[in-house]
């Protein structure tokens, strides 16, 4: 089969850095399920995977963290798919991505493909949808039926992969008042577009942006941009017993001692922790994503698909690495077919 992988861990200028290549089209066993991948989308995670470090792989290393497909054969040990069903899923990083022809995945981390969208729209939301969804629902614990309309959630860095669903989920399901923060006017519109009811720039002060949009303190925030530079805003920000959350790794120690006299929270999201350590819940991905393709089929939220590169080969992968490092894509972006 088809793959696109790397042996040496390269800048992304170099053509070395990701290479096409062949390998043998694996077989299910257990639960895993063997996937036809029609679409991919390219996130940080692959960027930071691939990042210049001096380790040689003696295998090819394939990366790619979130897929959609269809289902080509099934492990004995799998029941919630059938050879031809349309899937969705982000994979686990502890074994080989999804930039291939043919893919092997836990069932439990798979979701139903939403009926409405092709591939190529399906495989922008997998992994940030997960993101967004645990980092709101279960880390933050904001209620997804509803039951905390009216309070606020700030989320820093809104126009990304994952700010993009966590505002509507914000917004839509669990009906907050959504402030979110962009730094261009594009990501600002775009941010709108998808129902932040405030937008704020995320380079100047936030706490005195939140005054004047008539939102001092907020519930919950949700970072999604650079945890050392903007947690002793995010500290002043957060209400009284509030909630932070992070899926942004710190480079330096955080001073959570802001948060004491608030008696507030901070916590980590990190979508690959179930599948990593095959935690008791892990079927709980495969279940949010059978959910989000069902509010997506019924319109509630929406891709959040920003450009389709071309398809799967290792010159357009790298130009997906390269977009990303820049740090100014909106939404997400996608690579369709081999």
């Amino acid at each position: 089969m088809k793959a696109v992988g790397l042996t040496r861990y390269l800048p992304i200028d170099d053509p070395e850095s990701l290479v096409d290549i062949e390998l043998p089209t694996p077989t299910p066993a257990g639960r895993d399920i063997l996937v036809k991948v029609e679409a991919i989308s390219v996130n940080p995670v692959d960027t930071k995977v691939r990042a210049p470090k001096a380790k040689v792989e003696a295998t090819p290393r394939v990366l790619g963290w979130d897929a959609a497909g269809t289902v080509a054969a099934v492990g004995p040990d799998a029941t919630l798919f059938r050879v031809g069903d349309p899937v969705y899923y982000a994979g686990s990083i502890t074994r080989a991505g999804a930039n291939s022809e043919f893919h092997l995945v836990d069932e439990r981390i798979v979701g139903h493909m939403p009926t409405s969208l092709d591939f190529v729209s399906a495989a922008a939301l997998p992994l940030t949808t997960i993101t967004a969804w645990e980092a709101l629902f279960d880390r933050l614990g904001v209620a997804p039926d509803g039951s905390d309309e009216g309070k606020s959630v700030l989320v820093v860095g809104g126009a990304g992969g994952v700010g993009s669903i966590a505002i509507q989920l914000a917004r839509r399901v669990a009906r907050l008042t959504v402030v979110a923060t962009a730094s261009r006017p594009a990501s600002a519109d775009w941010c709108r577009q998808l129902g932040a009811q405030h937008v704020i720039d995320h380079y100047q002060d936030i706490p005195a942006q939140l005054l004047a949009a008539g939102v001092p303190q907020v519930d919950f925030v949700l970072c999604l941009n650079d945890t050392d530079e903007h947690f002793p805003a995010l500290a002043q920000a957060v209400a009284p017993q509030g909630k932070i959350c992070s899926i942004v790794e710190n480079a330096r120690p955080l001073d959570v001692g802001l948060l004491k006299n608030k008696s507030a929270t901070f916590v980590w999201e990190f979508m690959f922790t179930r599948a990593m350590y095959e935690t008791p819940d892990m079927i709980a991905q495969h279940k949010l994503l059978t959910e989000v393709a069902r509010l997506v089929d019924a319109g509630t939220l929406r891709t959040t698909l920003g450009e389709v590169i071309g398809p799967i080969n290792a010159v357009n992968l790298r130009r997906a690495h390269a977009q990303l490092e820049g740090g100014r894509t909106i939404g997400k972006l996608v690579l369709s077919g081999f």
